[in-house]
């Protein structure tokens, strides 16, 4: 059996991640792992009833996670998209098109039937390698 590689762990400070007990990134070897974001800036959900800049703000908070690690927005391979309504799909891919439309990423959306705050109509996961 050989040993684990080992991992660092980044926090962001968020009010969940200590009660909950996870962290907003995982580096394992060459990947890094971002936890589920939302528009949660300063405590306060962002862009009430915009799922579109509610994308971009969740998705930047988990590229800032990316940056803690040494890691971009070229090194992602994946992301997730948990989306509340259906009708804000195509905000939500829109934003995700303005983000990642050159690096193209796998990429899953959902429709969830909720989120921790009900003014949150997104949540996103990002993947990234950097061999």
């Amino acid at each position: 059996m050989t040993p684990s590689t080992p991992s660092t762990r980044i926090s962001s400070g968020g009010p969940w991640e200590d009660r909950y007990g996870y962290s907003r990134a995982v580096v394992a070897g060459p990947h890094v792992l971002v936890s589920g974001c939302t528009a949660v800036v300063g405590g306060e959900v962002q862009h009430v009833g915009d799922a579109y800049n509610q994308t971009l703000t969740a998705f930047g908070i988990a590229l800032d996670a990316l940056a803690k690690a040494g890691a971009s927005r070229d090194d992602v391979v994946r992301t997730r998209m948990y989306v509340v309504n259906e009708s804000d799909f195509d905000a939500a891919g829109d934003a995700h098109g303005h983000l990642f439309g050159e690096v193209r990423p796998a990429c899953t959306s959902v429709q969830v039937a909720g989120l921790v705050d009900p003014r949150m109509l997104v949540e996103v996961e990002v993947e990234a390698y950097r061999p």
